[in-house]
């Protein structure tokens, strides 16, 4: 069986989620093929799949909201980006339906959340899957203007799936395909805590280590915002957050930032669903800060009020240093979500592609 991943370059958390679903049906199906069809870095990719076997085609089937840095969005580009897609789709579809024949194989299109998978599923005749906790319907529609035809556009496309994986922090997906609610997808940390304890020689203790990131685009922060917090020590994986600052330290680029969440008692961060799933199962305290401009923002703000321990941050506060990590965590007003989402979302490709 070849399973077809188009996968959304929009941003590493539609990547990371995809990773967490296809290691648990590799774990379920090991001679299935994987392919990630999609323009997210293949260091990013090998990364996450870690010693699951995968092979990638760099194509790129959506464009999401082209992102002005980590918090804010430019809706003139992303137009422009959309109109551009468009004209390279047709022989992009040709040539990856060509090669996808050319295996020989049953195949199952996965689609996280690029509309157009579904025409490259009915030019080779597979079943198709989404997954997602939104479409870009429910983005783009907000946005008003010109972004409603491509809201039209994208639900039409959503409707010709045969399944739908939804995960938490769901927006409203009202695309008449039969929905399988899951749990929390994380990745799973592939190295003991003490050990990385000792590797990155942190001694510390958990509530005075804080992990720092914002996603693909990263955010430069001055470090002098990071000296104003010096009983404690920050874990980043972007080097442009370091900025000399004595209390910072880069992960190595062998390392996810979830592996160090089992050490932190809180995280800095924007809202991204992978990180929030991580954090959420690891009991990390979340500090948020608010993105504005992309509708699956204030969605997210709301679950973790909802399911986790939190602190809600402006971006004015993020850039004067402002991080309220003196402050005790605000709890959740609702219980924790179900764990295990990557088995329920793998099980349910299974299905579809044994039917």
């Amino acid at each position: 069986m070849l399973i077809v991943a188009c996968i959304s370059g929009h941003g590493f958390g539609h990547g990371s989620r995809v990773a967490a679903v296809l290691t648990a049906l590799h774990r379920r199906c090991p001679h299935w093929r994987l392919v990630l069809s999609t323009p997210l870095p293949p260091a990013f990719l090998q990364l996450a799949f870690g010693d699951v076997p995968f092979e990638q085609r760099p194509c790129r089937w959506d464009v999401g909201v082209i992102q002005a840095d980590a918090l804010g969005a430019d809706a003139a580009a992303t137009l422009a980006a959309l109109e551009q897609l468009e004209q390279r789709l047709p022989d992009q579809i040709e040539r990856e339906a060509s090669w996808i024949r050319a295996q020989r194989q049953p195949v199952l299109v996965l689609g996280d959340v690029a509309p157009a998978a579904a025409t490259l599923a009915a030019a080779v005749g597979a079943p198709l899957v989404w997954m997602g906790n939104f479409g870009w319907d429910a983005i783009y529609r907000p946005m008003g203007g010109a972004f409603e035809q491509w809201a039209d556009r994208a639900l039409a496309a959503y409707r010709q799936g045969d399944a739908l994986i939804q995960c938490p922090f769901a927006m409203p997906m009202p695309w008449g395909v039969p929905a399988t609610p899951v749990g929390l997808t994380p990745g799973r940390p592939r190295h003991r805590p003490e050990q990385l304890r000792q590797r990155l020689a942190l001694d510390q203790p958990r509530e005075r280590l804080v992990l720092v990131g914002f996603g693909g685009l990263g955010l430069s922060l001055a470090a002098g915002l990071f000296a104003r917090w010096p009983e404690h020590h920050f874990l980043v994986s972007d080097p442009a957050l370091c900025a000399g600052a004595a209390n910072v330290s880069l992960l190595p680029p062998d390392l996810r930032p979830l592996e160090l969440m089992p050490l932190c008692g809180r995280i800095l961060t924007k809202p991204g669903y992978s990180t929030f799933c991580e954090a959420l199962a690891a009991d990390v305290g979340v500090h948020l800060v608010r993105r504005e401009g992309f509708a699956e923002a204030p969605v997210l703000e709301a679950a973790l009020q909802n399911h986790g321990w939190h602190r809600l941050l402006g971006r004015e506060q993020l850039e004067q240093g402002d991080w309220q990590l003196d402050q005790p965590l605000v709890p959740p007003r609702c219980g924790p979500l179900p764990l295990h989402g990557d088995v329920a979302a793998a099980e349910v490709l299974f299905a579809t592609a044994s039917g």
